[in-house]
């Protein structure tokens, strides 16, 4: 039999060549012989000529948005949603050309069967990179598959980009909040908003936008984070990950340029006047400084909003000053924003001076009770558990120093970007302030490990794979080189069973290597561009030679144990 394929989504890009892909290989299975426009906005799109389309029994379209139809009037043409192909792409052929019917006039842009409404978004993840992408990227797709107007803010490490304007915030019919961390939520006052993080909004989008038309409830800004509604109830999960977030550019930086004042020697700093000595103050003497009183002060701001940040950047330099460390700095965020949020919402004064409140009375008691309670009760247990930590990790022999490398480097592989993720690389990042850099480099060696894993499977196993994820492990591996875990995502998110695991050995193996091998990491970010600045990263040769180990066992294992075809198991994600 002859047949015409169409596929095409609203990006042109994952759903679109998936689909083909998938159809492609279910009409070599019946023996049909079948001629594919895949419309994409990355790949050539094969347009069927004319000959192509006056020899086809039948026209089938899977598509998630409008195909024009005027050049197939005559012919019988079945038309699908692209979701229909995934589950079983040889049914869905024979069902196609058993329900076509004929076309005698070309369709018109049909409306969509639930009314448009008008969306407006904010993505944000702790670190700023991957989830705040991927998932503006799955929202915007997910929202014009529907046929909903959608627009999607995006607050990554460079600051917010497609920023939302007033107009079409007031011109919204609902708000969706993907966001890891605390973001300014003012300007939607009185908006119906609905809140989740990146990761569901990224793997299962079509049901995080159905629970948000469901489930958005109008949001009232209080000037704190006191609210009601139970979407304003964060974890101290979400307020530790927004100081991590906030500290992240502070430590980057610092890192950067201790490692700048490297280039003239290890011990070239230590010469009062040099170009080296100045790098120093400016990276460790400076922002390293900053480095516990911005994580302390916006854990406080997470949680009490302004009122919180000043208590908790001076809870943070305390911590600092009395060695209580990035421990103490956590527990002093807390305690400031908690302390600041006690007084918001319980302190009544009369309605002439309710304006004193943010900007004198919270201030100037959380700090004092914060300072009070950093000084005598949590400061100096808190500096003994610091030190103790640090002498342990600083003189740890090598079997303690491998399993320690194993457990970071399977955290880091556990969930891409998650929590565990997350808990692991703030450990490492922690110990930077207390010049410990062996973890903080088994920890960003074995984070590069999983997207580097998938990219080298879909190479050295072509035939396991689909056109499209062999694309995606190209991007993977280019993530990888970045250090960006979330390379993985869509490999882990179609077949989970067989990419962790592989990811979490591979990354286990690399965090042990670099253990042994003594490895130092002075920048906590930036992946192998890091070796770019001499002594950043020491020994370089072994510390390659670790990723390198990790990556082979992920890329091979995965290539090993995945199945020739899984077509059925493909899901279309962008």
């Amino acid at each position: 039999m002859n047949i015409a394929i169409i596929t095409a989504c609203p990006s042109g890009v994952a759903n679109s060549i998936l689909a083909a892909g998938l159809l492609e290989q279910a009409s070599k299975k019946l023996s049909w012989d079948a001629k594919i426009e895949c419309q994409s906005t990355v790949v050539e799109p094969n347009i069927l000529s004319q000959s192509d389309i006056e020899q086809a029994e039948v026209i089938i379209i899977a598509a998630n948005r409008d195909v024009d139809t005027s050049r197939f009037v005559g012919k019988k043409v079945y038309q699908s949603k692209i979701q229909d192909v995934t589950t079983d792409p040889v049914a869905f052929l024979q069902t196609a050309v058993s329900q076509a019917t004929a076309i005698l006039e070309p369709s018109k842009p049909s409306e969509s069967i639930e009314s448009s409404k008008k969306i407006v978004a904010i993505t944000a993840c702790p670190t700023g990179v991957a989830h705040t992408f991927m998932a503006a990227e799955a929202l915007e797709e997910e929202g014009k598959r529907r046929g909903h107007q959608i627009k999607v803010e995006t607050r990554g490490s460079v600051g917010a980009k497609n920023q939302l304007t007033e107009q079409e915030i007031a011109d919204a019919d609902l708000v969706i909040i993907a966001a890891d961390i605390e973001v300014p939520l003012d300007r939607f006052n009185g908006k119906m908003m609905y809140r989740t993080k990146t990761g569901p909004a990224l793997k299962k989008t079509a049901e995080e936008m159905d629970k948000a038309f469901e489930l958005a409830s109008i949001y009232q800004h209080s000037g704190s984070s006191n609210q009601t509604s139970n979407e304003e109830k964060k974890g101290a999960y979400k307020h530790l990950m927004t100081g991590v977030s906030h500290m992240l550019p502070v430590v980057v930086a610092g890192g950067l340029i201790i490692a700048l004042s490297f280039v003239f020697g290890i011990e070239a700093f230590k010469e009062e006047g040099t170009l080296a000595a100045a790098l120093m103050t400016i990276g460790g003497g400076s922002a390293f400084a900053l480095m516990i009183p911005v994580l302390a002060g916006y854990i406080a701001f997470s949680i009490a909003d302004r009122p919180g940040l000043a208590p908790g950047l001076v809870g943070g330099m305390l911590a600092s000053s009395t060695g209580a460390g990035f421990l103490g700095g956590i527990a002093a965020g807390f305690i400031a924003g908690y302390a600041a949020k006690f007084l918001a919402d319980k302190v009544q004064l009369p309605q002439s001076m309710e304006a004193l409140k943010p900007i004198l009375i919270i201030p100037f008691v959380a700090t004092l009770f914060t300072g009070l309670v950093m000084i005598y009760i949590v400061g100096g247990p808190v500096a003994g558990i610091m030190t103790a930590l640090t002498d342990f990790l600083n003189n740890m022999g090598s079997d303690s120093a491998v399993l320690l490398g194993i457990i970071l480097g399977a955290m880091m592989c556990f969930d891409l970007g998650g929590p565990v993720n997350k808990a692991a690389y703030a450990f490492g990042v922690g110990l930077l302030a207390s010049q410990t850099y062996a973890p903080m480099a088994a920890i960003m060696a074995a984070g590069m490990v999983p997207a580097l894993g998938m990219g080298l499977a879909t190479f050295i196993a072509k035939n396991k794979f689909e056109k499209s994820e062999q694309e995606a492990g190209k991007a993977s591996f280019v993530l990888g080189l970045c250090f960006i875990s979330e390379g993985a995502i869509p490999f882990a998110a179609k077949d989970p069973m067989r990419v962790i695991p592989a990811c979490m050995a591979g990354g286990a193996l690399t965090g042990a290597l670099s253990m042994l091998f003594g490895a130092k990491l002075m920048a906590p970010h930036g992946g192998l561009f890091v070796l770019l600045i001499p002594n950043a990263i020491t020994p370089v040769l072994m510390y390659l030679v670790a990723i390198a180990a990790g990556t082979a066992v992920t890329g091979f294992g995965y290539a090993f144990l995945k199945s020739r075809s899984e077509a059925k198991q493909v899901q279309a994600e962008a």
